[in-house]
């Protein structure tokens, strides 16, 4: 059957009524339109939707499942238009995040305070290391990503959006961790390093930092989360490099220490990406506007 919605809404009204005047005064219609647009309903059912009796309009058996039809069909588009009008405002919607490791206690606050704003929202949370990131960038997969260091042979929208210092990690037990005076890159290097895998964002860090003095990074021991260099260096398995922002944890309940070595902090950043040919949705441009405001202010909360 081609029904129309305006057929619906003048049958819904009628029926209300059951009176064409009345039904005509609040459509804002003719009494000849309203006539006009049940005669076509009856037409395209192939059956009669209204009886008369006396003065007063009567539904059939047909119009009595017309009325039912009317009012839960006019009702989803009342619903749906509510919820395009919330989406394109950006208090609805789905956001697609990937983090790297090392940002995920950043982007757990922001989430939340962001969640409070838009309650709303549908989100999917990812936290992988650089080479995930990478792949789901290259895949368009991410509406955006926050990571270190941005690839620099893809088309991306890439904004800095917090400093993200990288400090030397002991346990509390470690000789250097007694140690009051700076120490030194030599010193450092005869302790060794537990580090993450290959081309993640610290480890590049890193080594570019002991190229530039001339040394080799050696480890024998790698990790491939943020969380495990931590729970390594914390069981005496060597020093790490860390974000000072994921240290809140250990370093309240000194389980580890930020030892004062030559040359770290290393200064990075943390970067908002996205690819330039993928459109956002409302509400992931308000978590990005979200984000370039208020990082700063959550940093200092970590």
């Amino acid at each position: 059957m081609n029904i129309t919605i305006r057929q619906l809404k003048v049958f819904l009204e009628v029926a209300t009524h059951q009176n064409f005047t009345q039904a005509a005064k609040v459509l804002h219609l003719t009494q000849p339109a309203v006539s006009m647009q049940i005669k076509q309903l009856e037409e395209v059912t192939g059956t009669s939707l209204l009886t008369k009796a006396g003065r007063k309009i009567q539904l059939t058996d047909a119009g009595h499942e017309m009325l039912i039809l009317s009012r839960n069909v006019l009702q989803q588009i009342d619903q749906t238009e509510q919820h395009l009008k919330q989406i394109t405002e950006g208090h609805l919607g789905r956001l697609k995040l990937v983090v790297a490791s090392t940002v995920s206690a950043v982007a757990t606050k922001m989430l939340a305070t962001f969640n409070e704003l838009y309650p709303g929202m549908h989100i999917s949370f990812d936290v992988t290391n650089r080479e995930g990131l990478i792949e789901q960038l290259e895949n368009s997969e991410a509406d955006i990503v926050l990571m270190g260091l941005p690839p620099e042979n893809m088309n991306l929208n890439t904004i800095a959006f917090m400093d993200n210092p990288l400090v030397v990690i002991a346990s509390q037990s470690h000789p250097l961790a007694k140690q009051q005076q700076s120490v030194s890159i030599n010193q450092l290097l005869e302790h060794g390093f537990v580090v993450r895998e290959s081309g993640s964002g610290t480890r590049l860090a890193m080594e570019r930092f002991f190229n530039e003095h001339n040394k080799t990074l050696i480890t024998n021991m790698e990790m491939n989360s943020n969380d495990a260099i931590k729970q390594s260096v914390e069981a005496g398995l060597g020093l790490g490099v860390a974000s000072i922002h994921t240290l809140e944890h250990e370093l309240k309940e000194k389980r580890l220490k930020i030892i004062n070595a030559e040359g770290f902090p290393l200064r990075r950043s943390w970067y908002l990406v996205q690819r330039k040919d993928k459109r956002l949705s409302p509400l992931a441009e308000k978590f990005r506007d979200y984000v370039l405001q208020q990082a700063g202010k959550i940093a200092l909360t970590i």
